[in-house]
């Protein structure tokens, strides 16, 4: 299998992307992922690439798989869901051969991210995942992260995986209402509680 940068690098460029016609989804997830400031899901690339018609699953799966086996992504699993960072050789190899997008496309890939980068920012930002604990307990963990800071997590056990499931996919509906009580709880019922003494006295 011809490798990208050798690719790109090739005498016979025609030839080397007739030959290897992953090369564009390739560009197209290095760029998808330098143009934002946090990780990018498979799912969240598949769903801007695939619905614009650029290929179809098996290749644009195919373009991950080999960028990963090529060490220019590094992949996180949450919930068995992949999140995708850029290495070194992935920030050199897009700074390199950005231009081979055409205008067309890049610009497709900036109004896609202009128009969902909150929403994709949340999904990204927020994390539920749990896992097997001793005898038959699962901790179940849950974060909820601002770019590379982590405003909070949760690690709580429970004694099925269906409770574990249930909760994780209940974390995106009530991580806010949660976070809020919290540090309402923590940092300002003492206050309340002060004041309320002062005005009785």
């Amino acid at each position: 299998m011809v490798s990208f940068k050798k690719c790109m690098f090739h005498k016979e460029r025609k030839d080397c992307m007739e030959e290897n016609g992953l090369t564009l989804y390739k560009l197209m997830i290095l760029f998808l992922i330098k143009k934002v400031d946090f990780p990018l899901s498979n799912s969240q690339i598949s769903e801007f690439i695939l619905d614009k018609g650029y290929t179809t699953y098996f290749k644009l799966q195919q373009a991950f798989h080999e960028l990963e086996d090529e060490d220019m992504l590094r992949t996180e699993l949450v919930r068995n869901a992949s999140h995708y960072f850029l290495t070194e050789e992935g920030k050199e190899a897009i700074d390199m051969f950005e231009y081979q997008l055409s205008e067309p496309i890049r610009n497709d890939i900036l109004t896609f991210l202009a128009t969902k980068e909150y929403q994709l920012r949340e999904e990204t930002n927020l994390e539920a995942d749990y896992f097997p604990a001793k005898r038959d307990e699962y901790t179940v963990r849950l974060r909820i992260k601002e770019k590379d800071s982590m405003l909070l997590e949760v690690n709580l056990n429970v004694v099925s995986r269906e409770q574990a499931i249930y909760i994780c996919d209940h974390w995106k509906s009530n991580h806010s209402d949660i976070y809020a009580y919290l540090i309402n709880r923590l940092l300002f019922q003492d206050q309340s509680q002060e004041a309320e003494k002062k005005t009785d006295s």
